[in-house]
């Protein structure tokens, strides 16, 4: 039996001559060659003698490889976005994200080959053959296509590498994420101002696996999304960075990521901690009856702006604890009275009076009132 790469080289001729034909074309260029060359450097002139352009596995391009040629499926495709160049002439380019069984890498498609994309030529699911100069880009390596390269739908499917990792596995300065998980909160859109002066969307979710779970940064056009909670979804090609002010990693969703509605059945509960067991400084779930609470106050930031906060008790067998209500969740004083069972997500633990443990409950918290 011939070795598997030998075989690889032959599926990429074998709608040209049998299997036979072609190992005895592979002898003869080996014979041709002195023996200065492998069986598998002969099989690839042969298929190169027949038109079949040097192909690479995704893996081994690297940001000198210069030219490459290789195979691979489309993951994900981002909009075709146009630009003016320093010659006041207009450009056009749309990245897409292609992966063979090795790994995946960044395209870049620019001008003519980008209207691809536009005119729905190249979609998530398309087997292509890419052709273009590889190089170092931002995360990594990265394929440009332009005049001198180009695209082709190939027949067959690729198998790709998508390994999808559990929550509890990923960390920082990872990047082409791909994680399954129930969504636990939606959020809301919220609207910044770019260094440029024009504004933009962004969206935090929250997901949840088996293992635990973490917040979700979705930018454009990923904000707009109509999202259930508790509906699985599948986020792919994503990248993680760690949050300046929690500390905790948080995976990022741009233009060049994918989040969709997924069949996987997810086992996902919100772990609850006792009250007992709450220490400072670090962010918990609890729930407990209200035993203690008072009405809203409003006041002043330093920036001048208003706001409001509303301090309520929670028991559970295991003890008590003052619990901050800050902003809207305030409001919920309304709905609750002596007795009221509540469920507390995502607070965060602080010591404050005389010492004392108490529970924040800010923008990224939730409260549920389980019974009134």
């Amino acid at each position: 039996m011939e070795p598997d790469d030998i075989q690889e080289v032959y599926e990429k001729v074998k709608d040209k001559l049998s299997y036979d034909e072609f190992l005895a074309a592979v002898d003869a260029k080996h014979e041709e060659m002195g023996g200065i060359c492998t069986r598998h450097a002969a099989a690839m002139l042969v298929a190169h003698a027949m038109g079949v352009p040097d192909t690479t596995k995704i893996k081994n391009i690297t940001a000198e490889s210069g030219n490459v040629c290789f195979s691979g499926k489309v993951i994900s495709v981002s909009p075709v976005r146009e630009f003016s160049r320093a010659d006041g002439s207009g450009g056009r380019v749309a990245n897409i994200v292609v992966g063979d069984e090795t790994g995946s890498v960044r395209v870049a498609l620019w001008d003519d080959i980008a209207d691809l994309v536009r005119i729905g030529d190249i979609k998530p699911g398309h087997n292509l053959m890419v052709k273009g100069f590889a190089k170092a880009g931002l995360r990594g390596v990265e394929i440009n296509v332009g005049r001198s390269g180009g695209v082709e739908h190939i027949a067959g499917d690729v198998n790709i590498d998508m390994q999808t990792r559990k929550i509890d596995e990923i960390k920082g300065g990872l990047s082409g994420v791909s994680v399954t998980g129930k969504l636990v909160d939606a959020g809301s859109v919220r609207q910044f101002k770019r260094k440029d002066g024009s504004s933009g969307n962004v969206r935090n979710i929250l997901i949840g696996d088996g293992t635990g779970k973490m917040r979700v940064v979705l930018w454009e056009p990923h904000t707009a999304m109509e999202l259930a909670a508790g509906t699985t979804y599948e986020i792919v090609n994503a990248y993680t960075k760690e949050n300046t002010f929690s500390g905790q990693v948080e995976l990022h969703v741009g233009n060049q990521g994918q989040v969709r509605k997924s069949d996987r059945k997810i086992d996902y509960s919100e772990t609850m901690t006792r009250i007992a067991d709450v220490e400072a400084n670090a962010a918990y779930s609890v729930e407990g009856h209200v035993t203690g609470l008072e009405q809203p106050r409003e006041f002043e930031r330093s920036d001048g702006t208003k706001s409001k906060v509303a301090n309520i008790y929670i028991s559970d067998d295991t003890g008590r604890v003052r619990v901050a209500l800050w902003g809207d969740h305030a409001d919920i004083v309304g709905e609750i009275d002596i007795g009221s069972k509540i469920q507390i997500i995502d607070c965060y633990a602080k010591s404050g009076r005389n010492s004392e443990i108490e529970l924040s409950v800010g923008a990224r918290s939730r409260v549920r009132v389980l019974s009134r």
